[in-house]
């Protein structure tokens, strides 16, 4: 089945409007901090969540409005977490409310999502003065600048969308992401919104979009450490006219086909953004002697600050490597390992059976010189593979967050 990437991001799919406006919740008038993404009609919808302890009032707010499967619009401000403060779930559902009202839909139906810093009180008047402007921009060109709204710390938009086609139907998925710090696995990692004109149940479409995250977003981490308000959340209208997806078949197989693709493009797009990152680390585990035990020790490895230093200093390091793998929390024998270290400049192999392998240092440099680094594992103890993805760890990356606030 032939799966293409296209332009429009959560525009692609039929029915889908977007837009982004600067509302006033960040100082910077040049940069949009609320965004909206309405559907045409009533969908399908589903999410996955931070397993953070402490969530955000949006998150929760969320959480109560998908209990019935359905959505019809999300609303998403930047420049402040409206996390851990006494409003916070006043503030997250009056804004579903205003958005309601403006577009003449329930308020139970919106998906409502903030993100930057925590712990600062939000007012109400940024809202309520952005919404109208924000419902009147209403565009079907208009993802672009709805992923221009939820950036915080981002230095470029991401913004995807994939075509398939399933019973002899076009249909689409798009989503918009944004995600550069305080980013690692075990959902959601950041935000991301996907529209697609399927035909799915709800039903369905939170099975795929469960098990995919297993091998996407799960699979990121930046920088170790799990956002408060981090949610993945797609709507489903339909209107691609394909006969309803309620069951595994052909059609959820080819769907949820598409679907990696689209996600794995996002992960790659937030590690490579990864806060003050000079380069993407692309960390694939083959011979494992299970799947999890592959998803756990790539994570390991791109997991770890010695070995994300390494990366940034062009240092083939590999003990940082066999290290992180030696106490990730999976049982396996670590008496036969090898490791290959490659990018566009070539390959070299670094490490052989657990120990040290002869290879050349200036050759190391010059591959590890480029801004997408890949590093091969192979287990050599069973048919299990997984792949996660990563950031080097820089100096700027301290720079950043010693300054988030100011």
């Amino acid at each position: 089945m032939l799966i293409e990437f296209i332009d429009k991001g959560v525009c692609a799919p039929k029915g889908f409007k977007a837009s982004g406006v600067h509302c006033g919740i960040r100082k910077n008038k040049t940069k949009k901090d609320l965004s909206l993404i309405v559907s045409d009609v009533l969908c399908n919808a589903a999410a996955i969540y931070t397993q953070n302890k402490v969530k955000a009032a949006p998150v929760t707010v969320t959480q109560e409005h998908l209990k019935n499967g359905k959505a019809r619009a999300i609303i998403c401000n930047s420049g402040n977490a409206n996390t851990c403060t006494e409003n916070g779930k006043e503030i997250a559902e009056t804004t579903c409310e205003l958005v309601a009202e403006e577009l003449s839909i329930s308020s139970d139906d919106i998906i409502v999502c903030s993100t930057g810093v925590i712990g600062v009180p939000l007012s109400i008047d940024p809202f309520m003065k952005g919404i109208p402007k924000l419902v009147k921009k209403l565009s079907y060109e208009g993802s672009i600048n709805a992923a221009a709204g939820i950036m915080t710390t981002d230095t470029v938009k991401k913004e995807f969308a994939v075509a398939l086609n399933i019973g002899g139907k076009e249909c689409r998925i798009g989503a918009i992401a944004k995600g550069s710090g305080m980013i690692h696995p075990n959902m959601a990692t950041m935000l991301c919104f996907i529209t697609t004109d399927v035909a799915i149940t709800s039903e369905m479409l939170q099975k795929a979009l469960s098990n995919d995250n297993l091998d996407t977003f799960n699979q990121l981490s930046i920088d170790g450490d799990t956002s408060t308000n981090d949610t993945v959340a797609i709507m489903a209208n339909g209107l691609a006219g394909n006969d309803i997806i309620d069951c595994e078949g052909e059609d959820y197989d080819n769907f949820c086909k598409a679907l990696n693709m689209l996600t794995t493009a996002v992960v790659r797009a937030l590690a490579k953004d990864g806060e003050g990152a000079s380069k993407m680390l692309e960390c694939t585990v083959s011979g494992a002697p299970d799947k999890n035990t592959a998803r756990i020790v790539s994570k390991a490895i791109i997991s770890s600050n010695l070995f994300k230093a390494a990366m940034f200093g062009k240092d083939a390091n590999w003990g940082r490597a066999l290290c992180a793998i030696g106490y990730s929390d999976a049982e396996f024998d670590v008496s036969n390992i090898d490791l290959v270290l490659s990018s566009a400049r070539g390959s070299i192999k670094v490490c052989e059976g657990s120990s040290n392998y002869d290879f050349n240092e200036d050759n190391a440099v010059k591959i590890l010189s480029e801004d997408e680094i890949k590093i091969q594992v192979f287990l050599n103890q069973g048919d299990a593979h997984a792949t996660a993805w990563g950031c080097d760890l820089t100096y700027s990356y301290v720079k950043i967050n010693g300054n988030y606030r100011s």
